[in-house]
Parts: C-alpha cells; sequence; structure tokens
C-alpha cells in the first residue's frame, strides 16, 4: 500500500477519491424498521436511497486504517428516522471512530446489555469502543454526514443486527427525538 491523500468534502461529506460506493436503498432495510407496513409502502413508491458509503479501500490486513463517508438522508420510516443497518465489527475487538460533517445525528451503541445514544453534528468526534454494536441515524432535514476510520481487518457483522435487532430505536416526536426500547420499555428524550 502506497501513501495517499483524499479530499473530503465539509458541505456534502463526499470523500474523493473513493474506490468503493455503498447505496443502500429502504428495500435493502427489510426488517429494520418497527413499522413493516410504513416500510413497505415506502419501498413501493420510489425505493428512496437511505444512506451511501464512500470508501477507499485497503488491504484486509491489521494494521491498516480505512477511510470513509457515510450520507444518511432526511426521511421517516413511520415515525422512525432514517438510519444505517448497524453492525458489530467481524473482528469484536476493534474500535472506530467518527467524526460529524454535516447535518444532525445520533449514533446508537450497544454491547452486553448496555446501551448509548450519542449526538452527532459538524465537529462531534464519537468513539465506539470494541465490542459495542453501532448504528447511526438521521434526525434533521438535511442529509447527515460522517467520516469513519477503523481498522482494515475489522469487517462488519450485520448478520447478528438482522437477527436480533437493536434494543433502541429513535422516533420522531412533537418535543424532538426520543429513545424508545425495542422491547416495552419507557421512551425517554435525547439531545
Amino acid at each position: 500500500m502506497e501513501p495517499f491523500a483524499l479530499a473530503l468534502d465539509l458541505v456534502t461529506g463526499r470523500l474523493a477519491p473513493h474506490t468503493s460506493r455503498t447505496v443502500r436503498r429502504i428495500s435493502e432495510m427489510s426488517g429494520m424498521y418497527a413499522d413493516a407496513d410504513a416500510h413497505e409502502q415506502l419501498a413501493g413508491t420510489g425505493d428512496p436511497v437511505v444512506y451511501e458509503v464512500l470508501q477507499y479501500d485497503v488491504p484486509f490486513d491489521n494494521g491498516q486504517l480505512v477511510c470513509c463517508t457515510t450520507v444518511i438522508y432526511a426521511g421517516l420510516v413511520g415515525e422512525e428516522y432514517f438510519m444505517t443497518k448497524g453492525h458489530f465489527h467481524e473482528k469484536r475487538s476493534t474500535g472506530e471512530v467518527y467524526l460529524g460533517i454535516s447535518g444532525h445525528g445520533y449514533l446508537l451503541m450497544f454491547v452486553d446489555g448496555r446501551t448509548a445514544e450519542l449526538e452527532m453534528g459538524p465537529g462531534t468526534l464519537a468513539y465506539v469502543p470494541p465490542y459495542w454494536a453501532h448504528r447511526t441515524l438521521n434526525v434533521g432535514d438535511e442529509p447527515f454526514s460522517f467520516l469513519a476510520v477503523y481498522p482494515g481487518d475489522a469487517g462488519h457483522d450485520y448478520r447478528t443486527i438482522e437477527r436480533t435487532g437493536f434494543p433502541r430505536r429513535v422516533i420522531r416526536a412533537a418535543s424532538g427525538p426520543i429513545v424508545v426500547s425495542a422491547f416495552g420499555e419507557t421512551p425517554r428524550s435525547i439531545g
């Protein structure tokens, strides 16, 4: 691997150059949202893009660092905000750093019965410790973008989240975003 420099657009969250691009549409988010009917209806009406990831690929080796940006578009599925699928790292002992670029979002995390929610905006530096599952979401009216840096050999385990879900959800309320349990606990405001 040779040294390289990338351009990060601090308005749009675009990374250039990038060597891979993942585009996640609402139809690919089946089972992620509590309101399955709202999800199905939205998937059938244009199948909007929920988020995209621009990445500069590095070897899947210990010591390498992946740099990527994620842009989550503004939208709702029922009362639940557009979000990423969420994942654990395949190599559970690896952490990750996020830097908010634009917009307004939240980072949800959980491990072994514990949960955390971190508000994110431009300039917010958030740390995802090893072993924690993590998911981001956009609670604003404009795209929410962030830079992520993580070990090249971390990998992504989406299957566990697809199977078990996330213990917390963030929904829109008159007072703003609130955290609700996926298992029926009392809602609470965040932010």
